[in-house]
């Protein structure tokens, strides 16, 4: 995806907060078809919904409803479901490569709701959010602490493309982005005029950044394969101490893209401040929704 595009949708996103899109319909008579292969509270709901308000129709799949399950190919399969859907949303646990198999009819749009690594329609959502709650996206600075997981790689990708925004990612050495999502992502920010930092040291976090961003510990609830994981994770908890040694004067934000586990990832009293933007984030998630679906199908 482009940079003029990203920040199409973002524009698109903030049309929808500002009442824009209250009577459209720029979905009537489409179907989109919602396959999700695992778990999924928000997004599998906010596609539903957002397609629905859009004017569309839904059909939904659950992980054992197609014949994949039986053998048949993933391109035989899209290939088929082509000759009757507008759109498929799919989240998986798998590649992206298999989203990229599915793509491959080349008539109907596949939208990665979340792959093993990569999660763009959560971060859309996260860029809408940062943009109104500062107004702009330009000079922000977001600290990500956590794994470098799907969430963490989309971020990179994403704020990469943003001129002048910023982005650190601390995470537990061995749980880092991955090499090559992280270069593609510094390689896209020097075009741009933005910056992506990586580093291990909780004792060298930036200060006065504009937001501060954890997600669950365990992605898609998938446990690491270290018996002991979460001593490892266990100091990059975001705690009150945490947001207030980083925190500007003007107020920082607090970001998580949920489920988040309390107690572990974020302490209550950060997940349930004044600082947090968790659950308005999560709404956005539904406004990322409905933007990404329009562009996908109406282009």
């Amino acid at each position: 995806m482009s940079a003029e595009t990203l920040s199409a949708l973002v524009a698109s996103g903030m049309e929808i907060v500002r009442g824009a899109w209250a009577e459209r319909q720029p979905l009537k008579g489409k179907v989109v078809g919602i396959l999700f292969q695992c778990s999924s509270t928000r997004t599998r709901t906010s596609f539903s919904v957002g397609a629905l308000h859009l004017g569309a129709s839904i059909v939904s799949y659950g992980p054992n409803d197609l014949q994949l399950t039986t053998g048949e190919s993933i391109t035989d399969t899209a290939r088929v479901l082509s000759e009757y859907l507008d759109a498929l949303v799919v989240r998986t646990n798998g590649p992206i490569a298999d989203l990229q198999a599915m793509a491959q009819q080349a008539k109907m749009p596949i939208i990665n709701a979340m792959s093993e690594n990569e999660h763009p329609t959560q971060v859309i959502g996260d860029l809408i959010t940062l943009n109104e709650a500062f107004g702009d996206l330009r000079g922000l600075h977001v600290l990500y602490v956590g794994e470098g997981n799907n969430t963490a790689a989309a971020l990179a990708l994403a704020i990469a493309k943003m001129p002048q925004m910023q982005l650190t990612l601390v995470t537990p050495k061995g749980y880092g982005v991955q090499p090559a999502i992280l270069a593609q992502a510094q390689q896209h920010a020097a075009a741009h005029g933005s910056t992506i930092v990586h580093h291990h040291d909780l004792t060298s976090l930036p200060q006065n950044v504009d937001a501060v961003y954890a997600t669950r510990w365990e992605t898609m609830g998938v446990q690491h394969d270290d018996p002991n994981w979460r001593e490892v994770f266990k100091p990059y908890c975001i705690t009150t101490e945490l947001m207030t040694a980083v925190s500007k004067p003007q107020g920082t934000i607090f970001m998580h893209d949920l489920p988040a586990m309390r107690g572990g990832d974020v302490v209550d009293a950060v997940l349930d401040g004044p600082q947090s933007w968790a659950f308005r984030q999560a709404h956005h998630k539904l406004t990322s929704a409905k933007v990404v679906l329009n562009w996908a199908i109406n282009g």
